[in-house]
């Protein structure tokens, strides 16, 4: 049975981007759609439900931010947020409504896409590899990376897919440092460029969802000019 292409919700205003981008994407195999009304693209995105959401930042209607906060606890998909802006502002306030990933105006078709793709990538389920584990429990904290979904003492863990990602990575790595590069390149198969702040961003959010202390974190430690550690011992004697 052939597999329906991916589908991806385009929310932009501007008329001549969004149909150039739509064009493309299609001329690329996916099932791209425009929606230029800020006001009507929250619930147009909740019912749908399309494997990809690109998000402009500034709609007329309602905002990127709000959409994005809007629909993110009913809408489990990537969610690539377009900004005109190229400081770290719009990008971290991006990342801490729930967006996945963020590319800036001009953009660039096929970085564009090369974003879309990783998106879906990460999105799909892992395929079964024998000797490789796909839960991992540390105390009361359960992370499964067949379901993609975690648990802190029974209860579900509300998380973005990037969030995800960097959860399972951390864990799987346990007692090992790993750096913003490799964390970088793993999660987004890119090289680091040395200012992104997203991984910060989500380590951030993700401390208080597994009952970290973020002013004084136990489980998911900052080693200073190394990059981050995620402690098994502790996990285990919280529970």
């Amino acid at each position: 049975m052939e597999q329906e292409s991916p589908r991806v919700l385009i929310v932009e205003d501007d008329q001549r981007l969004a149909e150039l981008t739509r064009d493309y994407l299609r001329s690329n195999g996916l099932l791209a759609e425009i929606e230029a009304d800020g006001a009507q693209a929250a619930e147009r995105i909740i019912r749908e439900q399309p494997d990809v959401v690109i998000l402009d930042l500034m709609l007329p209607g309602e905002s990127g931010l709000d959409i994005c906060s809007k629909v993110r606890a009913d809408y489990q998909g990537p969610i690539l947020m377009l900004t005109a802006r190229t400081d770290d502002t719009d990008h971290v306030l991006g990342l801490e409504t729930g967006a996945d990933d963020y590319v800036c105006k001009p953009v660039r078709p096929r970085l564009l896409l090369a974003r879309i793709r990783a998106l879906l990538r990460r999105s799909e389920p892992p395929a079964s590899t024998s000797g490789q584990p796909r839960r991992l429990q540390f105390g009361p904290l359960v992370v499964d990376n067949a379901l993609r979904e975690a648990w802190l003492a029974n209860e579900h863990i509300e998380l973005t897919g990037a969030e995800f990602d960097l959860l399972w990575l951390l864990t799987a790595n346990a007692g090992r440092i790993l750096s913003r590069e490799e964390i970088f390149t793993a999660l987004r198969g890119i090289e680091y460029d040395g200012q992104d702040r997203s991984i910060d961003v989500r380590i951030s959010r993700i401390r208080p969802k597994i009952g970290d202390d973020p002013e004084h974190p136990r489980l998911i430690k900052t080693v200073r000019s190394k990059g981050y550690l995620f402690v098994a011992e502790a996990a285990v004697e919280r529970g």
